[in-house]
C-alpha cells in the first residue's frame, strides 16, 4: 500500500470508524466453521478440534503481550497491559485464561494434559500463531497495539458463541464455558485501553494507516487458523470422509 506522508491524518473519530469497519469486514466470525459452530452443525469432534487447536492459539497470547509490555518505555502503560498477562497465565496455577480453557477441554471430552502438551497442534495452525508472536516482536509499540484490537469485536462474539453453545452443544455444561464468560466484560475493557492508546500516538496519516494494517493482518492470522481446522476436520475428502482428520486422546470418564 502506498502512504502519503503528507496526508492529513483522520479525525480520530473517522480513524475509529475506519479501524471498525476494516475489522469487522474480516473478523472470524464470519468464517464458515464459526457459522457453522453458532447453528449447532459442528460434531462433537469438530468441536473437540477447535478447541484443542484454539489453546495454542491461548497459549501464544501471554507471550505476545509480554513482547509488547517490553516495547513499552511507560510504567503507567505496562501496570495496565500487564494485566493481560495475568488473565491468561492467571496469578498462580489454578486461575487465568489457559486453566479456563483446560476446563473447557475436559467439559468437550477432552485430555487436558494432552491438551497442555500440545502435541496435537496441526502444523497450520502452529504457523499462523507463531507468525502473530513474529509480527508482533518486529512491529513497533504502536502496530503491535493496534493489532489487538480484533478485541473491538470479542465481546459480541463471545456472547454470540455462550448462547449458541448453550442452545446447541448442552452436553458441554454451563461450566465449562467460564472462559467465553470471562473474555465478554474483559475483551470490553482491553479494548478500550488499546483504543485510547492508538487515538494518542497514530497522530499521522502514515501511523493511522500502519494501524489499520496491523489490525488486518491480525484478522488474516485469527481466519487462518479457522481455515486450518476446517480443512482437516470438515471439508470431505474424496471418499466422503473427512480428510486428514487427527483427534487427540479423550478424557477418561
Amino acid at each position: 500500500m502506498n502512504r502519503r506522508s503528507d496526508a492529513r491524518p483522520l479525525s480520530n473519530e473517522a480513524f475509529l470508524a475506519k479501524l471498525r469497519r476494516e475489522g469487522a469486514a474480516r473478523y472470524h466470525d464470519r468464517h464458515p466453521f464459526h457459522l457453522r459452530m453458532h447453528q449447532g452443525k459442528l460434531t462433537k469432534r469438530q468441536l473437540q478440534q477447535w478447541v484443542l487447536n484454539r489453546y495454542y492459539y491461548q497459549t501464544r497470547i501471554p507471550i505476545k503481550d509480554a513482547l509488547i509490555l517490553s516495547k513499552s518505555e511507560d510504567p503507567a502503560f505496562r501496570r495496565v497491559w500487564i494485566r493481560r498477562v495475568r488473565d491468561q497465565d492467571g496469578d498462580d496455577a489454578a486461575t487465568g485464561g489457559l486453566d479456563s480453557w483446560l476446563i473447557l477441554a475436559r467439559g468437550v471430552g477432552l485430555d487436558p494434559d494432552e491438551v497442555r502438551s500440545l502435541r496435537s497442534v496441526l502444523p497450520g495452525v502452529r504457523l499462523a500463531c507463531d507468525g502473530y508472536v513474529q509480527f508482533v516482536r518486529e512491529a513497533s509499540l504502536l502496530e503491535a497495539v493496534a493489532s489487538s484490537l480484533t478485541e473491538l469485536f470479542a465481546p459480541t462474539l463471545m456472547s454470540r458463541r455462550l448462547d449458541a453453545w448453550g442452545r446447541h452443544y448442552p452436553w458441554v455444561g454451563s461450566g465449562a464455558l467460564t472462559y467465553f464468560r470471562m473474555r465478554v466484560s474483559r475483551a470490553d475493557l482491553d479494548a478500550r485501553h488499546a483504543v485510547s492508546f492508538v487515538m494518542r500516538e497514530a497522530t499521522t496519516r502514515e501511523r493511522q494507516t500502519a494501524c489499520i494494517e496491523a489490525l488486518i493482518k491480525k484478522a488474516a492470522i485469527l481466519w487462518h487458523l479457522l481455515d486450518c481446522i476446517q480443512a482437516d476436520c470438515v471439508r470431505p475428502s474424496a471418499n466422503g470422509r473427512n480428510a486428514h482428520a487427527r483427534f487427540p486422546r479423550q478424557a477418561s470418564a
